[in-house]
């Protein structure tokens, strides 16, 4: 369930705009720790991640999956029913309702992503913005990490708010490098850290996981998750998780014009 909040959360900060504009917010980021004496591998780290999940074999036996909660913002006092389809290999469509804004929409088909709200209208998503979506709407990317992003460097350890973290830097083929922070004790991923461009421009976002829970099956997903960039953040929570559904691909299509 991780990967489909992840790609939610980046695309909601793409077509959102209109709220880009209260005052900067700040992370829960805090000063490196000191490094260890011994580090583990990069493949430790990667392998406890998917242990930490429930295991590739249970990870594999999910095939689709649909999510409902809330979207919120609590700068401004808004928040809306959040629904989130997604399919393997690579397709993904969200719906958020947001009170006072109106609803936003955005998916990926295998080959067109898209998004549709309010402010933009509906429009398609290319170059960096479309390598981003694609790479992130894979379905089993927790298990597919070390292909995704062929170059990975451990950089040490660091703190994010009370946990211990060991650092990745990864480097996907076709995109910036990103940060990813791994609790040190249970092999979680607490963050993520990258560059995303949006037709507004490139942002530094940070993605905070928390509130691990089984999502059916044995499969653990975070059920919170904060995102925090300079101009903007907000919270997605999730209410119900239904796995294994029918979902018709018409689903993730792009909308006609109107």
């Amino acid at each position: 369930m991780k990967r489909i909040l992840m790609i939610t959360s980046l695309c909601v900060i793409a077509t959102l705009p209109a709220f880009a504009h209260g005052a900067p917010q700040k992370s829960d980021t805090k000063a490196p720790a000191a490094k260890a004496d011994a580090m583990p591998s990069i493949d430790q780290i990667l392998d406890k991640y998917v242990q930490a999940l429930g295991g590739k074999a249970a990870i594999e036996k999910v095939t689709s999956t649909v999510l409902t909660g809330t979207f919120e913002l609590p700068a401004m006092g808004m928040s809306g029913p959040l629904e989130i389809y997604a399919k393997a290999p690579n397709r993904n469509a969200t719906i958020i309702n947001i009170a006072g804004f109106g609803v936003v929409q955005f998916g990926f088909n295998g080959t067109i992503a898209w998004s549709q709200d309010p402010q933009t209208g509906l429009r398609e998503m290319a170059g960096a913005e479309l390598a981003d979506t694609k790479r992130d709407a894979e379905f089993y990317k927790e298990i597919k990490l070390k292909q995704l992003y062929p170059k990975m460097t451990l950089t040490g350890k660091e703190k994010v708010g009370e946990h211990d973290v060991y650092v990745i830097e990864a480097t996907p083929a076709d995109g910036k490098p990103e940060k990813m922070y791994f609790d040190t004790q249970t092999g979680l991923l607490l963050r993520v850290d990258n560059d995303r461009e949006s037709p507004q421009g490139s942002a530094h976002v940070e993605t905070y996981f928390e509130d691990y829970k089984d999502t059916g099956g044995g499969v653990k997903g975070p059920f919170t998750i904060k995102i925090v960039r300079p101009d903007i953040s907000f919270t997605l929570k999730t209410t119900e998780v239904k796995q294994n559904v029918p979902i018709d691909d018409a689903k993730f299509n792009k909308p006609a014009a109107q």
